[in-house]
């Protein structure tokens, strides 16, 4: 795999799903598999209890425990202070995997590397992968916890596949395509998935990520019954940057809450570089990116994912901002 280490901006990923979907399974994939690698681990458990360590299996790798509860309630001291003390051993991994407790709400695991600097400059988040468990999901749909893991994902696991029909997967996939269009879903059995679809991935380099199923934008893609939901904009014309940043400001100061997660490449009146932006709940994030090449439809790509979208309102405030 090509996945070498050409900077010393260590890639993460967060690894997240509903208790006994199998995320234990897959990061024991992720420790034994010949990638290359070294993978070093934080493993967060709910309660006193930690992990198991026959069920992880000590390769070449370090495992973090933090046993102090739920990763969202103290996450950002903790999991700053254990990745500031692994990059004094920055020569002994190449790649670190966070595994969250089952009940986690991933958003404060992905914003710490929004507001802390050393994290921005030490840390690049290359994916958040939700396993998610075809067979009990059921269950758990109305858990607001199971629809944020799946919304906040950039890659998902459907696991268990061997436990439910075609049809069930088919419906499952829909549903998850509903509440999160940019995902990439992978139908897994025993949580086995090429690691290239998990490793070196950079889900979050919007270029990749945006890469949006135009079925998922067609006007019947939003006839659902999903609180949790993804609107997709996609829109030719320069953006007026003032307006812009107002509608962004407002739209996080009222419905931040709801958001999830947003990405963005924008078109920007007067300027030669696209404009890439990415959000988590109400943390926002924006810089200059490439030049737009000789020859390139400047259009400009949005994805909103969240609980209670009003699409049409979407469209409307961000057409405002076309000069």
């Amino acid at each position: 795999m090509a996945n070498t280490v050409t900077t010393n901006v260590v890639p993460v990923t967060v690894l997240t799903g509903y208790l006994g979907a199998g995320k234990t399974t897959l990061l024991n994939r992720i420790l034994t598999h010949e990638h290359g690698l070294k993978v070093a681990v934080i493993v967060n458990e709910f309660g006193e209890v930690g992990i198991d360590n026959k069920l992880v299996i000590d390769a070449d790798e370090e495992i973090f425990e933090m046993n102090n509860g739920c990763i969202c309630c103290t996450v950002r001291g903790d999991l700053i202070r254990i990745i500031s003390n692994l990059m004094r051993r920055r020569d002994k991994f190449d790649h670190l995997v966070i595994e969250t407790t089952g009940l986690a709400d991933p958003a404060p695991v992905i914003q710490t590397f929004f507001v802390d600097e050393d994290m921005q400059r030490l840390l690049s988040l290359d994916a958040v992968v939700t396993v998610v468990d075809a067979f009990h999901i059921h269950h758990h749909w109305d858990a607001d916890e199971a629809k944020e893991q799946i919304a906040f994902a950039d890659v998902v696991l459907l696991n268990k596949t061997d436990l439910v029909t075609p049809e069930q997967l088919d419906e499952l996939e829909r549903r998850i395509r509903v509440m999160n269009a940019i995902a990439k879903i992978y139908r897994t059995r025993n949580a086995e998935v090429e690691m290239d679809a998990l490793l070196g991935v950079r889900a979050f380099d919007l270029s990749r990520a945006l890469k949006i199923d135009p079925y998922f934008l067609s006007e019947n893609a939003h006839e659902h019954d999903e609180t949790v939901s993804s609107v997709a904009l996609i829109e030719e014309g320069k953006l007026d940057m003032q307006q812009l940043n107002e509608w962004l400001g407002y739209l996080l100061q009222s419905q931040g809450a709801n958001i999830f997660r947003m990405k963005g490449i924008l078109n920007i009146a007067g300027e030669d570089n696209r404009f890439v932006f990415q959000g988590v709940h109400m943390l926002f994030t924006g810089t200059a990116d490439r030049l737009w090449k000789p020859g390139e439809q400047r259009k400009n790509e949005l994805v909103f994912i969240g609980r209670n979208l009003d699409a049409n309102q979407l469209r409307e405030d961000f057409l405002a901002c076309v000069v």
